[in-house]
């Protein structure tokens, strides 16, 4: 007789080698992707109006030097109410199907920026704000359905696509945010004579990604497939959930159907295998050591590299003499556009064919080690400022190099969803594997750029200048080396994912 078993040691995708890849269900792909750009573009639509916003309802008294406390607490509520909720969304989609929480996410992030736009007080946006994060599963959700409509000859391929919706999301938001706040004073001649938008000068910026998500909700509704085979209705899941007589009774029952005579045991056993890997598994069973060491990566690579690009606009903007660049914002709005570019070409025509040619784990280190030169780049950048009197040939030919290495970290996002998609024990948990990873990382952007800035303020400060204004590299790069310890303990057999 023999059974086919799963533990921590079977990888979900197989290697296989110079295999012929399955072309994309490019319909179901592109839903997918257009979906991804909803979290971006409601997260980061505030950024241009946050500030004006907490001066505007009076949080502060007038104090400026506490409008950037307050911007910080806004922004990171988000990252932090999903922090708490990301794995429950995850989780029910293993069990009830990955297109009603999808649609409660969508439906979610609606309701939430119409009511961010119409906030009239501090605290009425910061509620606001907190339903946004936390219902918005979505994250871990639709890398879950990537990996549900993908194999292991072309996951390489998609996972490429998903930096670049994440990209044009954090693009579109701010220009939506900056050019549709306040319209009645950009635009007089079309609102200004609109009453409401007088009295609620944020909403028509709100408003167009909250509408974005209500119509990416009807498109999935209408269009998106279920591709969760195995699903409970709602009212059965809540009595599991509740009624401990009805899992022993469950139990007892599958343990009766088990049962079989010898002539029919081969047979019985492996259906009853091929069914348990078409249900989700127990949350304590999927915390294996595969599992936990692809998410700490995840939390690792996300609290580096969201480290970094935190300080990047604040390192452009601050002055020469204090060790910035003293760019305006106009400029740093162009390089940060043309890293977008890059960076999504890059992505579609660079990433699949170098995860190929070299493999999930060296593609995933290589990525991480690009940090380093990033981090190092700085002070050499303000160092061919001050030298060379202001913006030279060779300080744009610094900025230039530093942007282009920059792009090879966002290669170690998609190679890590290859280890975590393929550290599920099952297909039917992917859901809650990717919730449980998505914690720890929303918890890292909770916290990464508050620090990342605090240390570059705390590195200028002129009655300390610790190490020279150097601390917050120091600090970065020791991220970078912690980051390359961690992946140091992926497994070595992902190479050819």
């Amino acid at each position: 007789m023999t059974a086919t078993t799963h533990d921590e040691e079977t990888p979900l995708l197989p290697e296989q080698r110079k295999k012929v890849m399955t072309p994309l269900p490019w319909g179901q792909f592109t839903i997918l992707l257009i979906l991804q750009l909803a979290e971006p573009f409601t997260s980061q639509v505030i950024n241009p109006f946050a500030p004006q916003l907490v001066r505007d309802v009076g949080i502060t008294h007038g104090d400026e030097t506490k409008v950037g406390f307050y911007v910080g607490l806004m922004q990171s509520i988000f990252f932090a109410t999903q922090a708490l909720t990301v794995l429950h969304w995850s989780r029910l989609s293993d069990h009830l199907g990955r297109k009603p929480i999808i649609m409660i996410g969508l439906f979610g992030l609606s309701l939430s920026m119409y009511s961010f736009g119409m906030s009239k007080t501090f605290w009425g946006a910061v509620l606001s704000r907190s339903l946004n994060g936390a219902l918005n599963g979505n994250i871990g959700v639709l890398k879950s359905m990537v990996a549900d409509i993908t194999d292991s000859s072309n996951i390489a391929y998609a996972y490429s696509y998903l930096p670049i919706s994440w990209s044009t999301g954090q693009a579109i938001g701010p220009a939506v945010g900056g050019y549709f706040s306040n319209p009645t004073e950009q635009f007089p001649d079309i609102f200004g004579h609109v009453a409401f938008l007088k009295e609620y000068p944020y909403f028509l910026a709100c408003a167009i990604p909250a509408t974005f998500s209500a119509i990416a909700f009807l498109v999935t509704w209408v269009y998106l497939k279920e591709t969760v085979r195995s699903r409970t209705s709602i009212s059965r899941y809540f009595s599991m959930r509740t009624s401990d007589a009805n899992l022993t009774l469950e139990n007892a029952a599958s343990g009766q159907d088990n049962r079989v005579g010898p002539a029919g045991a081969s047979g019985d056993v492996d259906k009853a295998n091929a069914q348990a890997q078409e249900k989700p598994l127990p949350l304590k069973d999927l915390l294996t050591w595969r599992v936990l060491i692809a998410a700490v990566n995840y939390a690792s690579l996300a609290l580096t590299d969201i480290a970094i690009r935190s300080v990047q606009p604040v390192f452009y903007s601050t002055p020469i003499a204090l060790g910035g660049l003293s760019l305006p914002p106009y400029q740093i709005g162009r390089i940060l556009s043309v890293f977008g570019i890059l960076n999504g070409f890059v992505q579609i025509f660079g990433f699949a064919r170098f995860h190929n040619r070299f493999g999930t784990r060296r593609v995933y280190i290589w990525g991480i080690a690009s940090a380093l030169p990033v981090v190092l780049s700085f002070p050499i950048i303000n160092f061919l400022a001050k030298a060379e009197g202001g913006h030279s040939l060779a300080v744009w030919a610094a900025v230039g190099v530093q942007l282009v290495m920059s792009i090879f970290i966002n290669f170690s996002y998609g190679c890590n969803f290859i280890f975590i998609t393929a550290a599920a024990p099952n297909k039917a948990s992917l859901g809650t594997v990717n919730g449980f990873a998505q914690v720890g990382v929303s918890v890292m952007r909770t916290v990464g750029p508050a620090l990342a800035n605090s240390l570059f303020s705390l590195s200028i400060d002129e009655k300390h200048h610790y190490l020279n204004g150097n601390l917050v590299y120091v600090v970065l790069a020791g991220l970078v080396c912690s980051s390359l310890i961690c992946a140091d303990y992926l497994p070595k057999d992902e190479e050819s994912s």
